[in-house]
């Protein structure tokens, strides 16, 4: 399980942009995003370093 701390993400579109990155970083894997706390879970097939990207990518930090 990788379990990150997003930055900035602090509503339901930024959720919604986040995991579509990460869906599309790590498809066959699942997640769970809680937007008051900024926590990003994801669970499966997924590697840590493509996630990070692709959430950078989208627009985000990670603490």
């Amino acid at each position: 399980m990788i379990e990150l701390k997003v930055e900035r993400m602090t509503c339901g579109g930024c959720a919604a942009t986040v995991r579509a990155a990460v869906a599309e970083a790590a498809p066959k894997a699942r997640m769970e995003i809680e937007i008051a706390t900024g926590t990003l879970r994801v669970e499966g097939e997924a590697d840590e370093a493509r996630v990070r990207a692709a959430i950078e990518q989208a627009g985000y930090g990670i603490a």
